[in-house]
């Protein structure tokens, strides 16, 4: 069991890279990314809130006019007149035609979360401190100093002693072989798939929509393509395969499913969020390139949505915003978390001494844009104003930090690393139990890459803590460099569904971490 690879592929590495970096070799803290906005992002947060102000304002507008012109006219006069004035009948049934079709026309359809599953591997998979050490030493590849290097990380990165890793890491020597990562694939989607199927009573061949992300286990033919397979889903499903986006990679499948699902009408999308490690541990001896070894975890999720008007009734949550930041077109960003070989020629996922700094503006940047679309008016006026004195008149004071507590009833944060959860815990002003949901996946289940978020959501149902109207922020970071959130509204009080990753052992958290 040498496990936890670079599982969570290039960009899946940034998130869980981070919180070591800060963690193990004391390099500088997360930028304080809400003392230094960059304007043109705030800019670039009204232009989406104002670019839906015909949906906003419209049809309160209709409502408006009708009830004046129902308080200031005789209705039995209007109507003998306009019986004798074909003209003004046509005129005002043409307004009123144009301006339903046109708000019909732009409003956008409602994505709805009918449920969600993460996979729960076997307890014979779990992965303890002392033999993950113990195979480590073992496979003879690692000097005594990268073996003390991954000792500590181990003690400081806030995973727990239950942590799982795939049935080819338990061998001695591992077994890495594409047969072994085809197993492991199909092993946790196949796993999440009949949960998420069992729950809803979906018939697989209602799948209009098929979207799988996993960033470094890219096999041919694609892991979309062995779902389609196993299930024998219909010939004509919308199938996509996404590799290489890192643990923020779920999110990018979910925008990618709600915007098919605008142009594909009454259709069901299944967004499969997995990571595979079997052929992605490093066995080599550069510090930067160990820490995945020691924080990739087996995990999985797969969502079930819906653009239904019908499935409303049952749905969990309403998707209202997505917000995507990429830093690409920046050397050091794009380069920051780069998969390559060592000099012994040992693959692995090399991490940069500037990564903090990169994944601190790539933070600043995607909470700046999304503050305008769910901040209250009161937090966002003194933001703005406060902003416009520093920027524009160079007026001595310190920057407004909103409250996004006001904003989201609970928070989902990639379980990257622990002081990444530390770091935005500090910049957002959050309390404990806004992180706990985050800590708490970490401790369990590890860094399961871009379904992490899943596993945190479903530790919120858990506890029962998700009621109708909540508001909750998903947000995750991985290579490139990228950072996107998501934001769900529930539409009712959530219950845990059957066969949770947390359903025998919820009683049980939170947990004390020790530092």
């Amino acid at each position: 069991m040498t496990t936890g690879g670079g599982g969570g592929g290039g960009g899946a590495v940034g998130g869980s890279a981070v919180g070591v970096q800060i963690q193990q070799q004391s390099r500088m803290a997360l930028p304080d990314f809400l003392q230094s906005v960059n304007l043109k992002y705030v800019k670039l947060g009204y232009h989406y809130l104002i670019s839906n102000l015909l949906t906003l304002f419209l049809v309160p507008l209709i409502l408006v006019t009708l009830i004046q012109v129902s308080q200031t006219t005789d209705l039995h006069h209007l109507w003998l007149h306009l019986q004798y004035n074909l003209l003004t009948i046509l005129t005002c049934s043409g307004v009123l035609v144009f301006g339903l079709t046109l708000y019909a026309v732009t409003r956008p359809r409602a994505v709805y979360l009918l449920d969600s599953a993460c996979f729960r591997p076997a307890d014979h998979l779990k992965a303890p401190f002392r033999s993950f050490m113990d195979h480590s030493r073992l496979t003879g590849d690692f000097e005594e100093s990268s073996l003390d290097f991954q000792r500590k990380i181990l003690e400081r990165s806030g995973l727990g002693e239950e942590t799982y890793v795939p049935e080819a890491m338990h061998s001695i020597p591992p077994q890495p072989s594409m047969a072994a990562a085809r197993a492991e694939a199909e092993q946790v989607m196949f796993g999440a798939l009949d949960n998420l199927f069992q729950n809803t009573s979906l018939k697989p061949k209602d799948i209009g929509i098929l979207i799988v992300n996993c960033s470094l286990f890219n096999p041919t033919p694609s892991l979309s393509a062995m779902i389609v397979n196993k299930y024998k889903l219909r010939g004509n499903i919308r199938s996509f395969n996404l590799g290489g986006m890192g643990c923020s990679a779920g999110v990018i499948a979910v925008d990618l499913a709600k915007d098919l699902l605008q142009v594909h009408r009454n259709t069901y999308a299944v967004v499969v969020s997995t990571e595979n490690i079997t052929q992605n541990w490093y066995f080599g001896n550069k510090k930067s390139m160990l820490i995945p070894n020691c924080l990739f975890r087996v995990g999985c999720s797969a969502l079930l949505l819906s653009n239904k008007p019908a499935d409303r009734r049952r749905a969990k949550y309403r998707l209202v915003h997505v917000v995507r930041t990429h830093r690409g077109a920046d050397d050091k960003a794009f380069r920051c978390v780069y998969q390559e070989q060592d000099d012994a020629g040992k693959t692995g996922v090399s991490l940069s001494k500037d990564l903090m700094a990169i994944a601190g503006g790539a933070l600043k940047t995607n909470i700046t844009t999304l503050g305008p679309l769910v901040l209250p008016i009161s937090e966002q006026l003194l933001f703005f104003v406060t902003l416009l004195m520093k920027k524009l008149f160079k007026a001595d004071v310190k920057p407004y930090i909103p409250d996004f507590k006001l904003a989201f009833d609970h928070f989902c944060i990639h379980a990257g690393g622990r002081a990444v959860i530390d770091e935005l815990e500090k910049n957002l002003q959050l309390r404990p139990e806004h992180v706990e949901a985050s800590r708490m996946t970490l401790h369990r289940f590890g860094n399961t890459s871009s379904s992490s978020i899943w596993y945190e959501l479903s530790y919120i149902e858990a506890k029962g803590r998700v009621k109708k109207g909540n508001r909750v922020w998903q947000i995750a970071f991985g290579s490139g460099f990228k950072c996107n959130s998501a934001v769900w509204q529930a539409l009712r009080n959530i219950k845990p569904s059957p066969n949770g990753p947390w359903e025998d052992c919820i009683d049980k958290y939170p947990v004390e971490i020790l530092t």
